[in-house]
């Protein structure tokens, strides 16, 4: 048996990434071979899900069926940005009638502004946390590096106050408030034309909900935030990187090219969470809706870009893991294969601190999506995001 990229990682999950390998089933198994050569079978009994990276891949009909009867989540990432690739789930797991629709409605009152705040909240606050992380650890080794990074948590917590402030005064406005809210610039007043010449009607406002009237504060606030927090991620990275700073698409360089790689992994994992909890990943608050945009993957993986991802790939920088660009500007596939392999481990073996026990961030991201659907349903009073201790 010649070497082989595909795998199977820690606790249950498979990854496919060998050029025109086939995946098939075998009595309980599914078999991946090259050319009928034979790469690796891994247990349907354990699996929980079969992540394919490469090109040129094919799966049999029966091994589809087999993922489908057992719940097992198929995932192809393109690895160029977290939109990009799909997922197949077995139509089961997507019937939830009472959580979508409850989902649709609460876009039109406060729910959707809460859960926007609560993500936010919680993605600024998972910032200035990793930047606090890693200012203890050079507490001795590096004081004068330590309280840079502390400083700029603090200057991130600043914003979340800010956001506080913020939604304080949308709990209180009254549906009269609108032109005065922090949005009301984005409000798309229509006038009605007049055949006539006469004087027009007054501006009648268009329906504008609570979400859509605060959302460019919401994210303004959040991106204020991230300038302080990407200078401090500046701070830990080694000089002769060379990095200018945070590219989502079409970056060319190996750092933000291993993020956008890593987001794209774990945007997969969100959006798995969220049809097993009966959502629906296209129907978001915090992003707004756009075809193709799965807008509550989007919204979710906020609370979990920096324990997740962002805090696995500077460990890898710091450890001096290869991360290496080839001709064309993207990563090569050892790099691909690192983080991919360095993701999964991290949301299946590292537990955090949450609701007072350890768990591991496979289960927190379940819990929060679960978390969510109850929320909008109404079975539960509130939502609140995930931050890492």
């Amino acid at each position: 048996m010649t070497p082989s990229l595909t795998s199977i990682q820690p606790l249950q999950t498979l990854i496919v990434e060998d050029f025109g390998a086939h995946v098939g089933k075998h009595s309980e198994r599914l078999r991946v071979t090259v050319k009928g050569e034979l790469k690796v079978e891994a247990p349907l009994l354990y699996l929980r899900q079969v992540i394919v990276k490469a090109r040129g891949v094919s799966i049999s009909s029966d091994a589809i069926l087999a993922c489908a009867e057992r719940g097992i989540a198929l995932h192809f990432v393109s690895g160029v940005s977290a939109q990009s690739g799909a997922s197949l789930y077995t139509a089961g797991l997507t019937g939830t009638v009472l959580t979508r629709r409850a989902q649709l409605l609460a876009y039109t009152d406060g729910r959707a502004l809460s859960i926007a705040g609560a993500i936010a909240s919680a993605k600024i606050n998972n910032q200035a946390s990793l930047l606090l992380y890693h200012a203890r650890s050079r507490k001795t080794s590096a004081p004068k590096l330590a309280a840079e990074l502390r400083l700029l948590a603090h200057e991130v917590l600043d914003h979340d106050a800010e956001l506080d402030d913020l939604l304080a005064r949308a709990r209180t406005a009254k549906p009269s408030d609108t032109n005065n809210t922090p949005d009301a610039h984005d409000t798309t007043n229509t006038t009605d034309s007049n055949d006539t010449g006469d004087a027009r009607p007054a501006p009648r406002p268009a329906v504008v909900y609570p979400i859509d009237r605060y959302r460019n504060a919401l994210l303004s606030i959040e991106g204020r935030a991230a300038q302080k927090y990407w200078a401090g991620v500046k701070l830990l990275l080694p000089a002769e990187l060379g990095w200018e700073g945070r590219r989502t698409r079409h970056a060319r360089d190996p750092f933000n090219s291993a993020l956008n790689y890593g987001y794209a992994i774990l945007s997969r994992q969100i959006e798995q969470a969220l049809v097993l909890a009966g959502l629906d990943p296209f129907a978001g608050f915090l992003h707004a809706d756009r075809p193709g945009k799965p807008s509550l993957t989007f919204d979710l993986i906020e609370e979990f870009r920096q324990a997740v991802v962002d805090r696995t790939v500077i460990g890898m920088v710091g450890k001096n893991m290869p991360l290496t660009l080839r001709e064309d500007g993207l990563l090569d596939d050892d790099s691909r294969r690192s983080i991919a392999e360095k993701v999964i481990e991290r949301i299946e073996q590292s537990a955090e601190r949450y609701e007072g026990k350890r768990r591991t961030l496979r289960e927190i991201i379940q819990t929060q999506a679960r978390h969510m659907a109850t929320f909008l349903r109404g079975d539960r009073a509130n939502y609140t995001g995930f931050v890492a201790r």
